[in-house]
């Protein structure tokens, strides 16, 4: 199966975000969009977008957030409503760009947040929702481990590893994520107020050694949203099931949306 990869810049608020395109060049499908994690960007997705193109012969797109990887830098911190203000106003933007009236979201971590806000937002537009890792709410666990990982970015070549994807933006990316998670008036966030407006289903991907956050997420979010949900727990798995268990992430996407959509 052949994939084309194309990529191209989008004009949002603030700036232009980078957006790269993995093309079967004859899929009717509803495409699906890539929703990154708090370090995450286009680059650090690795093989993946290309095998789920091929197990779900559908076209996969991924963008850098504004701040992040290829896309324009920020200097502002991002507000505690971040996660809310990507589905309101970042995202609307990608879309209208990019011509999609329907597609699927598949998000990592914090972008499997994102992934519940935005197809709360869309209706009908969204197909289906895969969260993998997702936050649903602010967790001790959580921010027992970015204040370990914070710490642990204070040293020279952690760093270093960071601006390998993110460049100069690296330590920006590093405060967006701890400051923001971190600060008091972050604690009582969740996703409650959006589970409930779902209609679309939803798969929920957990690893039960995720250090990131307890299965109590998952759980969460499958027993809040009013349309068809699964649940899957990986064992012996932490917060990035589609680098530890890929294949397993495959199959589970794939089978999920051919059984649930149309």
């Amino acid at each position: 199966m052949s994939i084309e990869v194309l990529d191209s810049r989008v004009d949002v608020p603030g700036g232009s975000v980078f957006v790269r395109l993995w093309s079967l060049g004859r899929s009717n499908r509803p495409p699906i969009i890539l929703l990154h994690d708090s370090l995450g960007c286009v680059d650090l997705w690795r093989e993946f977008p290309e095998a789920l193109a091929k197990a779900t012969t559908r076209d996969v797109i991924a963008y850098d957030r504004l701040g992040f990887g290829k896309s324009t830098p920020r200097i502002e911190r991002p507000s505690v409503g971040f996660v809310f203000e990507e589905a309101e106003i970042f995202f609307p933007a990608i879309q209208r760009a990019l011509g999609l009236t329907r597609f699927s979201l598949f998000g990592h971590s914090v972008g499997g947040a994102m992934a519940i806000v935005v197809a709360a937002s869309q209706g009908e537009g969204c197909e289906a929702v895969i969260t993998e890792s997702a936050q649903a709410f602010v967790e001790p666990l959580t921010l027992s481990s970015i204040r370990a990982a914070k710490e642990r970015f204070g040293d020279p070549t952690q760093l270093e590893k960071i601006a390998k994807w993110h460049g100069e933006k690296a330590q920006w990316v590093i405060d967006a994520w701890t400051g923001v998670w971190l600060a008091p008036e972050f604690l009582t966030w969740n996703l409650n107020q959006h589970l409930g407006k779902i209609r679309r289903p939803v798969l929920a991907i957990h690893g039960d050694m995720d250090e990131y956050g307890s299965v109590e997420f998952p759980h969460h979010i499958t027993s809040k949203v009013n349309g068809p949900s699964e649940l899957a727990i990986l064992n012996h798995c932490g917060h990035v099931p589609h680098r530890e268990r890929k294949e397993e992430v495959l199959r589970l996407t794939a089978s999920f949306l051919d059984r649930l959509t149309k």
